[in-house]
């Protein structure tokens, strides 16, 4: 099991799963390697689903969501003959996902092969720091703010000590409050005295809306 949303530092150490591998061939086993976060690309530190069928899983599990960017889903891949009793398996009727989350998650991976970049968890993670820097200049002159240089995270469901440099627009503390329960919300950061909304979470159209909502949550 990849430690997906933790670490676990210090005197530590675990095997590799092409270790793994060699004991549960001898013992003619399968080996599953449940992933959690779903990293189909090369994401820093987290493994993909292709290196472990790679390295020896037999059977890899992760999530439609996360790191994967599609709709809440559990996914598993693998030996074809596993898959197959998997999916005879009576339980699985009652697990199995609906049309809706099958369609979500078919478009999702088209995106993967024909547009990535439209993916938004990959487009935050791999925005450039300048790009982020000219969505925060704009936003603070639309708001009257001052854009700060901040650390961005991925959060707790992945990457757990991942930190990307990023930059914010800040504004009054106590916007924030009256921020979250606007139409549409937003959601910002109370650190020093100052409500920080991190541009690296925004797209480039997205940020005349934050503007408004900004203004609106003044008066």
């Amino acid at each position: 099991m990849h430690q997906s949303n933790f670490r676990v530092v210090g005197f530590t150490e675990r095997p590799a799963l092409a270790e793994l591998a060699q004991v549960a061939q001898s013992h003619k086993v399968p080996l599953v390697d449940d992933l959690g976060s779903g990293a189909l690309v090369d994401l820093g530190d987290e493994p993909t689903a292709r290196e472990a069928l790679a390295q020896g899983a037999d059977l890899v599990c992760f999530s439609g969501d996360k790191l994967l960017g599609g709709p809440q889903a559990g996914i598993v891949v693998g030996r074809a003959e596993l898959v197959e009793r998997l999916r005879r398996h009576p339980l699985q009727r009652a697990l199995r996902a609906d049309k809706l989350t099958l369609a979500a998650l078919e478009g999702t991976l088209a995106l993967y092969l024909d547009a990535p970049s439209a993916i938004p968890v990959l487009r935050m993670l791999r925005d450039d720091t300048g790009a982020v820097r000219a969505r925060a200049d704009r936003l603070a002159k639309l708001v009257g703010g001052d854009v700060e240089e901040t650390v961005a995270r991925a959060g707790g469901g992945a990457l757990p000590l991942a930190e990307l440099p990023s930059h914010a627009c800040a504004v009054e503390e106590d916007l924030a409050a009256r921020l979250r329960i606007g139409e549409p919300p937003v959601i910002g950061v109370v650190r020093d005295g100052r409500t920080l909304l991190d541009c690296r979470t925004l797209t480039d159209a997205e940020v005349d809306e934050v503007a408004a909502a900004v203004n609106a949550a003044r008066g």
